[in-house]
């Protein structure tokens, strides 16, 4: 007994298979072609073999056509992309509109504020397009309000606070500087301990207005070593461009803050330059030489410590000062003070522009 007598096949809605114009259901009269021959040569791998077919579609098509006949041969109409239950483009661009506003939100919370909306909305559905945008983390949401912010979004003062927390170098970004030597910010930064020559402290200072970067090593952390970078290096370079150092941003260590007889505040006075301070335990406030700090760390100390052994600390100094010329003349700087030019470039950039005006 064949197949069709066995199942007891219904075809008679169907055309004859030589008047079968359909692709379709010539494809589903292949399939029974080879269903047959599995069953008059009683070898389903050799049917498969000529059928075109594997064992596992064989089984598949085969308990289809024992369930629905010829009907199950033919292949199903595909599924629609769009899902009935699609979270709606107006609810989807609420979500996202929110979870900018309120990037500390998670998708509870945010799905609370959308009932009271009148959206009813799921947590997970919620989650769901959070992920689609890439911003189902909370760092992720602060990112994307960060780049808003420079697209040209306007932050309220509790988003500039979360934004300050999680991104200490934030703050320096709104730091603006209408000319070099305008403002400059200076730190001290521990660089570690070295056999042979002890605790070693880097004095840093960086133009606001360009990112132009001071620096130089000592053995000491003091009001001495403060003032001699001022003096030494800092001053000198502006003199000699006829740029006029203005101002001066550090935090309120002892070596930078004293009564009148401390020796960076009688430098400051003699010089006419202004002292500001950062707010007490708010280092992010003087965030341009703090980062910085974490370039010099990343791309000179890191690599050189690594490669060669420090006898001496003129000898790390030399180094230093090698590497400052690199980043101060042939480092590119992508910010939008430099636009792709070093420091120098930058600060010539201006003196030129000044000059023609005069």
């Amino acid at each position: 007994m064949g197949l069709k007598e066995h199942f007891e096949i219904k075809e008679a809605k169907l055309p004859s298979r030589s008047y079968v114009k359909n692709p379709s259901e010539k494809i589903a009269y292949a399939r029974l072609r080879t269903l047959e021959l599995a069953e008059s040569l009683k070898n389903v791998s050799e049917a498969c073999r000529r059928g075109g077919m594997d064992r596992a579609s064989f089984y598949e098509w085969k308990r289809r056509y024992q369930i629905h006949g010829l009907e199950g041969l033919i292949d199903l109409p595909p599924v629609h992309k769009t899902h009935a239950q699609t979270t709606p483009p107006h609810v989807v661009e609420a979500i996202l509109d929110l979870s900018l506003a309120n990037p500390g939100w998670g998708c509870k919370r945010l799905d609370a504020e959308l009932r009271r909306q009148g959206m009813l909305v799921s947590h997970t559905s919620v989650q769901r397009v959070l992920r689609g945008a890439n911003r189902h983390k909370r760092m992720l949401r602060f990112m994307a309000l960060e780049q808003s912010a420079l697209e040209g979004f306007k932050l309220d003062q509790e988003q500039l606070r979360l934004l300050e927390k999680l991104n200490p170098c934030l703050k320096e970004r709104h730091v603006e500087s209408a000319s070099p030597g305008a403002l400059v910010c200076q730190d001290t930064f521990y660089v570690g301990h070295f056999k042979g020559i002890g605790k070693v402290h880097l004095q840093t200072a960086v133009d606001t207005f360009g990112s132009y970067a001071f620096g130089m090593l000592s053995t000491e952390r003091n009001a001495t070593r403060a003032a001699e970078l001022l003096y030494a290096h800092v001053s000198p370079f502006y003199a000699s461009h006829g740029l006029t150092l203005i101002a001066v941003l550090t935090d309120n260590g002892t070596e930078f803050c004293g009564t009148e007889t401390h020796p960076f505040e009688q430098l400051l006075w003699l010089e006419g330059i202004e002292h500001r301070r950062t707010r007490v335990k708010r280092p992010q406030t003087n965030g341009f030489v703090e980062r910085f700090h974490r370039t010099i760390l990343e791309e000179f100390f890191r690599v050189e410590l690594r490669k060669k052994i420090y006898a001496s600390l003129e000898e790390l100094e030399e180094d230093l000062q090698t590497w400052l010329v690199h980043y101060n003349t042939n480092r590119a700087h992508l910010g939008y003070r430099n636009n792709g030019a070093t420091p120098y470039e930058t600060v010539l950039k201006f003196v030129e522009a000044e000059r023609q005006e005069a």
